[in-house]
């Protein structure tokens, strides 16, 4: 049934010399997968190869059925123009390691409203921020969490306080499975875990601790989502910002 739908572009992949398979996730479905033209000849055609970059903001109109996990796309246009993420290195290099991210932790999540205004209200925000975005993934990556299940509770935080990385809450002793951030990590956290898109750039970081809070924040998903892979894109990213 032809059915249309808004969406945020996560992934593209090629399927023969004719299609290519796009991941997208959708307003109503969650992460779905569609059937599109590989060729660029098809700038003229009702569905343009080029449409589908990471982090794009499209409306569609597909032919969805449930027991299908690959339905074509007829018609594609952007739903939401971006003026600066698709030519910005900084932010394409941001957008793409978000859109592998994402493609790889909600490959199980089905519809979710408010997550699907979360995402598309943050590739807003980054589109029309024109400083200080450094941090961005990060305050990005802690506040997906909040959809996941797993979001840090910081109701127990004192100064030399550890972060149990298994039960997302603080102690004020090493807990006994091991899995835990040091004192130093935890306060990094939690300085983190209070910065929204519009007060981040008051929070200076480091090359560095941008980067170890990039490696803890990965680890912390990778410990509540097993099978979560290594990203290709994360050892671009930590290059991108000193």
């Amino acid at each position: 049934m032809w059915q249309k739908s808004h969406g945020v572009v996560l992934n593209i992949v090629k399927y023969s010399d004719k299609s290519n398979i796009v991941h997208v996730y959708t307003e109503s479905g969650g992460q779905m997968s569609f059937l599109i033209p590989a060729s660029r000849r098809a700038r003229r055609a009702s569905v343009n190869p080029a449409l589908f970059r990471p982090f794009s903001l499209i409306e569609f109109e597909a032919d969805i059925r449930p027991k299908s996990s690959l339905s074509p796309i007829r018609e594609a246009r952007i739903w939401y123009p971006l003026d600066s993420l698709p030519y910005h290195p900084y932010k394409t290099g941001i957008a793409m390691f978000l859109a592998e991210f994402l493609y790889r932790v909600l490959q199980e999540e089905g519809g979710n409203e408010p997550l699907f205004a979360y995402l598309v209200n943050s590739v807003r925000w980054l589109d029309a921020c024109e400083c200080d975005f450094s941090n961005f993934h990060l305050v990005f990556l802690m506040r997906l969490s909040r959809f996941l299940g797993f979001y840090p509770n910081l109701e127990h935080y004192v100064e030399g306080a550890f972060f149990d990385l298994l039960n997302a809450c603080f102690v004020e002793s090493r807990p006994y499975h091991g899995q835990f951030l040091s004192e130093e990590d935890s306060s990094h956290l939690v300085k983190l875990m209070r910065m929204n898109y519009e007060t981040m750039h008051l929070f200076a970081m480091s090359r560095a601790e941008r980067n170890r809070c990039l490696e803890v924040i990965v680890g912390y998903y990778r410990l509540h989502l097993p099978s979560f892979p290594d990203l290709k894109s994360l050892s671009v990213l930590k290059e991108l910002f000193a």
